[in-house]
């Protein structure tokens, strides 16, 4: 019988829970009892995510507003996580997306700051502050979201690519820092999802945001959250290294299979 890590009244840290994967993932970890400390900058919705785990179930459920571009925003949120623990079981470093589809020529330096800001030093910052919480966890994990963007280049993604390149990179280089503590470190690099987050990149024009989907059964956000469970309940000295997720309609961002 598999040694599973239990969840049970242990803290859970999410960037980004206001919506998509951060929302869906606070609901499931909800579901096996955790403590939840809930990091976003849209603190209206992060409220409504806090309700709701509450309601599936969660031990506690703390909203915290949270702006992984401002380091004294991430300094602020970590030392009022302080106040409710010091031993994290894990972190779901969550927070980014993308902005735009321009070529590099045609790219506009707000849209690139931005993603390099949230899906780079974001994930830098807070991965600084909250880790040294998990040191002494039996079963510490550190998940974070990438996506296949950092793994295949494509038009119009150069930004948003290299920011999740990034990711990956900084991801296996703290799974070498880390090794020799009990911290598993893991990107979940997920394909096409059905979230917010193409109408955020196309930056609320939902026509073009819709079409992204027209004919294909994406992922939703419950079928990465059920895999980060997976990932964090797996017994303390299995670490899932890096996990791909697609749709089966997706071979590639550039290859989709769609009126199938």
């Amino acid at each position: 019988m598999l040694n599973l890590t239990s969840l049970k009244n242990k803290w859970i840290v999410i960037t980004g829970a206001s919506s998509g994967f951060g929302r869906a993932a606070a609901i499931a970890f909800a579901s096996r009892g955790a403590c939840l400390f809930l990091g976003a900058r849209r603190i209206d919705l992060l409220n409504e995510t806090a309700q709701l785990a509450l309601k599936t179930g969660a031990t506690a459920a703390i909203a915290s507003s949270l702006d992984v571009s401002s380091t004294s925003d991430v300094e602020r949120f970590a030392d009022r996580l302080m106040k409710y623990t010091s031993d994290v079981q894990v972190l779901i470093n969550n927070a980014g997306g993308a902005l735009g589809v321009d070529t590099v020529l045609e790219g506009k330096d707000s849209d690139w700051e931005t993603m390099l800001q949230t899906n780079v030093l974001g994930l830098l910052r807070v991965s600084r502050r909250i880790i040294p919480m998990m040191l002494n966890t039996t079963g510490a994990n550190v998940i974070n979201v990438g996506s296949i963007a950092g793994r295949i280049a494509y038009e119009g993604g150069s930004v948003y690519c290299g920011a999740k390149a990034a990711e990956l990179q900084i991801t296996k280089a703290l799974r070498l820092e880390l090794c020799g503590t009990p911290i598993r470190v893991t990107s979940l690099d997920p394909g096409m999802a059905e979230t917010n987050f193409s109408v955020v990149r196309y930056k609320g024009n939902l026509n073009k945001a819709a079409a992204v989907y027209q004919g294909v059964k994406p992922l939703c956000a419950e079928d990465i959250a059920e895999t980060m469970l997976w990932i964090a309940e797996r017994p303390p000295h299995v670490c899932i290294d890096e996990l791909v997720i697609k749709p089966v309609a997706q071979a590639a961002p550039y290859k989709v299979a769609r009126n199938l």
